[in-house]
């Protein structure tokens, strides 16, 4: 039986941090909005309750009843420190001045289990409009700030404390050392979720949970269907039966060179060229969301296709991930509205088939520690975000074979170059993007009219926020006198220098 810690999500924009900071712990963990909890879950060591756009003193603010816990650790971040403590009578009041930002621990309780090894003047990070004022009868300080007496508390005779500040964020510099003393001392656990551990519980799953089953699965060239590919292989071999299409809007010669090191990996796929399908579909569509609907609706009816010449396929494989579970299952609040363009499940329900992911509770850094420990390529491993609709969202306007192969050129330029001068993996993804626009330019002693393209190049840890990529400008004029030499039809380049947010990665 898995050991695991529950977090309970009031809708902090922090609680996918909370779980990623434990499982760093090799702690299995899962986040579960405070309103659907799951009953009385096997292997349950503790529980976490994250913070929260909203106050206590909200008509309708998020709660939940302890007392289903009785026995078992609670840590209360922010709002649930907060929610903890009026409860069970104390009291919470707005705060003179909304908090926000760095702090310092004046005072530290290094005698309390969930404070050892806390240094006194440790930088902390706060985020809240309220305040404990008072807390109630058999509660104890065990931490202060200048400004904040009850920075953390605990419940005198019970393992349950609360702690005002955030330490699951990287401005809090004990925040890692408090969870691991809440996780591991207090709650008891093992520290044994591993990606080897994970792998053995996982193929085991699959044999039992697919049997002598056929699965049909969808392959992109990125991480995350690879791994999950992989792991269902293990599981039944040639009983999986992967599909990769080329859409018409790949990366140069990645059609070619992906579909080689899936056969090499040993996986049985089928290649699909229906490029000609897309181009037709997409011809005269400049509207962004009406190009995705159509390359989306021409991927199914592709992918149905060919599903329906495998007999007796029962299972549809996906390559989901957690966070596209957590955001599919979204409390009110901000936790899981940042992105909306995951569709879990993938496929539409006429297929009737069921569907099979070994990989929604995994966070993108562990599917990459994962494929690993199963030995796949570091060149799929580390390969860049790529979007699904790939280069229709980075050609502005309609498409047509003759943009993609322009753009095709430009970005295989720019992106061999990153590699080549050791910038490719110092960047979280890059990419060029065809603009609708023609500039004037002279070659030769000609005047040319052609095409102007932007080059994107971003750092991030999760794509939730990028700050564009600081490329020497050496390099970039050196990229930039590549492509303007060598790709006919473009004569301006020009780098996007915009952060996201406001500015997202791709332009469409």
């Amino acid at each position: 039986m898995t050991e695991k810690i529950l977090i309970l999500d009031f809708g902090s924009q922090y609680t996918q941090l909370i779980a990623r900071r434990v499982r760093e712990l090799n702690v299995y963990c899962e986040i579960h909005p405070y309103n659907k909890i799951p009953p009385a879950p096997d292997g349950l060591k503790g529980v976490i309750l994250s913070g929260s756009p909203c106050s206590v003193h909200d008509d309708d603010n998020p709660g939940v009843e302890l007392s289903r816990f009785k026995g078992v650790p609670v840590l209360g971040v922010c709002y649930g420190a907060q929610l903890m403590a009026q409860k069970a009578g104390g009291e919470v009041l707005p705060s003179d001045i909304r908090e926000y930002g760095r702090a310092r621990l004046s005072e530290v309780d290094h005698h309390n289990a969930l404070m050892k090894e806390v240094t006194l003047d440790s930088q902390v990070w706060m985020s809240h409009g309220d305040t404990i004022t008072r807390l109630p009868e058999g509660f104890e300080v065990i931490a202060s700030t200048e400004s904040v007496k009850v920075a953390a508390y605990k419940v005198k005779n019970e393992d349950r404390y609360g702690i005002q500040f955030h330490p699951e964020v990287t401005h809090s510099e004990d925040g890692k050392t408090i969870l691991r003393n809440f996780v591991v001392h207090i709650c008891g656990c093992r520290q044994d979720w591993t990606p080897d551990i994970f792998v053995e519980s996982t193929v085991a799953a699959l044999k039992s949970q697919l049997g002598n089953d056929k699965v049909v699965m969808g392959l992109s060239g990125g991480v995350d269907s690879s791994v999950a590919a992989t792991l269902i292989d293990r599981a039944i071999g040639k009983n999986l039966h992967c599909i990769f299409v080329d859409n018409g809007l790949l990366r140069k010669n990645e059609f070619a060179e992906v579909l080689a090191s899936y056969e090499g990996m040993g996986l049985n796929v089928k290649g699909v060229d229906a490029k000609q399908q897309f181009y037709a579909a997409l011809a005269g569509i400049a509207d962004p969301e009406e190009k995705r609907k159509a390359i989306g609706r021409v991927f199914i009816e592709v992918f149905d296709a060919e599903a329906h010449k495998i007999p007796g396929v029962k299972w549809l494989g996906q390559g989901t991930i957690y966070p596209d579970v957590i955001e599919s299952v979204s409390v009110k609040g901000p936790s899981a509205t940042i992105k909306s363009h995951h569709n879990v499940g993938g496929l539409p329900d006429f297929m009737q088939l069921k569907v099979v992911e070994p990989l929604n509770t995994l966070f993108k850094d562990e599917v990459r520690e994962v494929g690993k420990t199963l030995h796949i390529s570091p060149d799929i491993l580390g390969r860049h975000p790529f979007p699904g609709p790939g280069l229709g969202i980075r050609i502005l306007g309609d498409i047509t074979p003759e943009k993609v192969q322009v753009l095709q050129e430009v970005d295989h330029i720019f992106i061999s170059s990153l590699k080549e001068q050791g910038f490719y993996h110092k960047t979280w993804q890059a990419g060029a993007m065809l603009l609708p626009v023609q500039a004037v330019g002279v070659m030769g002693d000609e005047r040319t009219y052609e095409s102007v393209v932007a080059l994107r190049a971003v750092t991030s840890v999760d794509g939730m926020t990028a700050d564009f990529a600081h490329l020497p400008a050496g390099f970039l004029a050196d990229v930039s006198n590549k492509i303007i030499n060598q790709v006919k039809g473009v004569n301006r380049v020009v780098y996007d220098i915009s952060s996201k947010p406001p500015a997202t990665i791709e332009w469409e």
